[in-house]
């Protein structure tokens, strides 16, 4: 089993910071298990608990913001104690290994576990501590693991790279959320769409642990020699004040959460439309459309990784991310067309140019987060990757829970009544499309004025990169 110190045999000056493509690869596939431990479950909860048991709207929402709210605790606690672990297997991978294991049976346990003829209160509260226990877990493998990203290596363009390779492993997971409602309404499944569902977490489960596995196997911790002093160790209440104190991080957190928040709004209102505008209120339809609309995203959003990476290389990280945003607010405007019950196919117009955008904006945001962290360590001289993936995280998910939180009421406020199916007014229809639409441009407009902001450019992170080697030797 490999050192966390194995990255301190010698290594050639130009081939400093390069990674093997295995390397990467496998660094990569555990962007499976933040695809599906954060994002199945708010998916999938729809027509599970809804449609199937019965869960009004508003309390779905509600139980699903609480998931959220727990997850924005449990981030910044495994982000701070990943940050301070010493172990002969570094700071990072201990807690990939056991919090992948424990979020993949994690998966499993909740489906398995839920049973139909419940009151409504039980639905409820089963959904507020079940899936708060399964996003600790994810929370354990996920931390560390979105720590480990950002100090994969020291080089500027390679670290576009990582993300790059993280971006597209990512893509293809999410074929399983989109994919999701079509599986568990399969016709061998009788109508029984909680029994459809226990059995995809026993696969999406499985999988999770063997992704966790590789990441462990796989990859290096190449800071820990310089990290694993104790004047590098950070404070729980540092997790947040230290990582505010610089301005960079300040600037690409008001981006993100802008971006997410809105974003995350219209997430279930997009499923809605799709069922009850294109497809008149049919799910069976609306999930095969959806699953073709997911095989869309994947290969529409692999598309996004490999160009935007080039922009990014060619202009810089600033100029590729303004170029997404861009893009961002055209696809949504474009819904508007796009989803058009006489031509259902437009959808996976839409949902492509969506997701080729959100691929370059989380693979940019991530390749960005690693400059930050440089410039951080110049100021301080601590390598706190978990403090600034943790406050960042935490954040960000407040504004997931808010976004989350307020979908269900997203939904109330277009006037829809799940009593109506497929009968639904055509204010109703007509306010769901105009939601779908502005509430994301919204987010994405203040996203681009934060940009503005941002100050790091390519020179500026070679220069911190050279003093930082000069002050404390270079890393593998």
């Amino acid at each position: 089993m490999k050192s966390p110190n194995d990255a301190d045999a010698p290594v050639d000056a130009e081939d400093r910071g390069r990674l093997p493509v295995s390397e990467k690869v496998s660094y990569g596939i555990g962007s499976a298990n933040d695809a599906w431990g954060n994002w199945l479950l708010p998916g999938i909860a729809w027509p599970v608990f809804n449609v199937f048991l019965g869960l009004a709207p508003e309390l779905v929402s509600l139980g699903l913001l609480w998931n959220r709210l727990i997850d924005a605790v449990s981030d910044p606690f495994f982000g701070w104690a990943s940050d301070n672990t010493r172990s002969r297997w570094g700071r990072r991978r201990p807690y990939i290994l056991i919090g992948g294991l424990l979020a993949g049976l994690g998966m499993i346990a909740f489906f398995w576990l839920l049973q139909p003829g419940w009151t409504s209160r039980g639905y409820y509260w089963y959904l507020v501590v079940g899936s708060g226990v399964l996003i600790t877990l994810v929370s354990c493998f996920n931390m560390p693991y979105q720590s480990l990203g950002a100090e994969m290596t020291p080089d500027y363009e390679e670290r576009t790279s990582v993300f790059a390779f993280r971006g597209g492993f990512q893509k293809a997971a999410e074929i399983g959320n989109f994919g999701a409602a079509a599986f568990i309404t399969m016709a061998i499944f009788k109508g029984d769409t909680l029994f459809g569902a226990k059995v995809f977490s026993l696969v999406i489960g499985t999988l999770m642990i063997l992704a966790a596995v590789t990441v462990f196997l796989g990859t290096r911790e190449r800071y820990y020699k310089q990290a694993a002093t104790d004047a590098n160790r950070v404070g729980i209440i540092e997790t947040f004040t230290g990582a505010l104190k610089c301005r960079p991080f300040r600037v690409q957190l008001v981006m993100a959460v802008a971006y997410g928040t809105c974003t995350s709004m219209i997430g279930t209102l997009g499923l809605y439309t799709t069922v009850y505008y294109v497809c008149g209120g049919d799910w069976a339809l609306g999930g095969k459309w959806n699953l073709a609309m997911g095989a869309s995203m994947v290969l529409v959003g692999f598309l996004g990784v490999p160009f935007f990476s080039f922009v990014a290389h060619r202009s810089g990280k600033k100029a590729a991310m303004q170029l997404v945003l861009g893009l961002s607010i055209v696809a949504y405007a474009a819904t508007w067309f796009l989803y058009n019950p006489a031509h259902p196919w437009l959808q996976i117009v839409t949902s492509g140019f969506n997701a080729f955008t959100m691929a370059g904006f989380w693979m940019l945001y991530g390749a960005i987060g690693a400059d930050v962290m440089d410039y951080d360590e110049l100021e301080t001289g601590k390598r706190r990757e978990g403090a600034f993936s943790a406050c960042g995280s935490y954040l960000i998910k407040i504004g997931l829970a808010i976004g989350m939180g307020a979908s269900g009421f997203v939904l109330k406020w277009s006037g829809f009544d799940e009593k109506l199916g497929g009968g639904q007014t055509e204010h109703t229809l007509t306010m769901m499309r105009v939601f779908l639409a502005v509430i994301p441009i919204v987010g994405l407009v203040l996203a681009f004025l934060a940009l503005s902001r941002f100050r790091l450019t390519r020179r500026e992170s070679l220069e911190i990169r050279r003093k930082l080697e000069a002050r404390r030797g270079t890393v593998g």
